[in-house]
């Protein structure tokens, strides 16, 4: 398969990640069916993705015109077999759960066209581990969006143990039509994005939890001394506690090494329900409308 074959894609997960990756190929010409269980979800992503658009209206990056045709480009489908009928690639975007992604390629597999590529999502899993519950693992790779995704130019390509060659350069040659930035690696517990970056944010929540500083302290001397664009508390917030502490369990199951080993502080917030920004409350705290970041109480000298 070339890139000019690939004229129909899905989307499975109307999440953040899947309404971004679903809007990005929309919005390059590509006919998306975007699947999910839920009607809701699907209705709900329909509409970020539109609102998304409208800042790219405003931004003068998008017209009014590209905005109805890229909508227009886009199916929603509650049933997986009806919705990746005829595709030539399915991107899988659910949540990060091992299980739940090996019940879905298993499914892919049965049901989807033997030319279709596979591609996953995932910040962490083994893509070789997913490629294994299918006939195809040469057709089985990483396509690793990052968050939010219409305006993040990386794509992290991760090769399967049986991934071919010709694959990965089709996935590579997509990024870039996509108007991505692609880099491959290979499949290794965390890749390259989380394998550096989750030690870093456990290591500002070790920091935290130890009282060695406070959130604004620890974020800001981030920000200001190594010019990130966000402290690492505020990012694992965005990013999701439950998904941070869930790579880190990847990582340190994977390389068995105590150095990935999660933070007790960590772990406690995921078992109260603080996820971040998703509950409204993490190290910040996230009011509906407000831009403020506000210290949790919890975390508040």
């Amino acid at each position: 398969m070339n890139l000019e074959d690939i004229k129909k894609v899905a989307v499975i997960g109307a999440g953040t990640m899947g309404n971004g990756i679903v809007h990005v190929f929309a919005q390059t010409g590509y006919q998306v069916n975007m699947i999910d269980i839920s009607a809701d979800a699907l209705e709900a992503a329909k509409a970020k993705i539109a609102a998304n658009m409208d800042r790219q209206i405003k931004r003068e990056k998008l017209t009014e015109a590209d905005k109805e045709s890229s909508l227009n480009r886009i199916t929603t489908f509650t049933d997986t077999v009806e919705g990746v009928k005829g595709v030539d690639l399915v991107v899988e975007a659910a949540t990060e759960n091992v299980d739940l992604k090996l019940k879905i390629f298993k499914q892919l597999d049965e049901v989807c066209e033997e030319k279709t590529i596979l591609a996953t999502n995932t910040s962490s899993i083994s893509i070789t581990k997913i490629a294994a519950v299918t006939k195809r693992p040469e057709k089985v790779i990483g396509m690793h969006f990052m968050n939010p995704v219409p305006v993040m130019k990386l794509v992290e390509v991760i090769n399967g143990y049986a991934t071919e060659k010709a694959v990965t350069d089709l996935t590579v040659a997509l990024s870039k039509h996509l108007g991505k930035v692609p880099c491959v690696v290979e499949d290794y517990p965390g890749f390259i994005a989380n394998r550096i970056l989750m030690p870093m944010i456990n290591e500002a929540i070790l920091s935290l939890q130890e009282g060695v500083a406070g959130v604004e302290e620890i974020d800001t001397i981030m920000k200001l001394g190594m010019a990130h664009p966000m402290g690492p508390l505020q990012l694992a917030d965005f990013i999701g506690l439950d998904t941070c502490l869930s790579i880190l369990n990847v990582l340190y199951e994977g390389y068995g090494n105590p150095k990935y080993a999660p933070s007790t502080l960590l772990v406690n917030m995921v078992a109260a329900g603080h996820l971040g920004v998703k509950t409204g409350k993490g190290f910040y705290s996230y009011t509906a409308g407000s831009k403020e970041l506000v210290v949790s109480d919890r975390f508040k000298k």
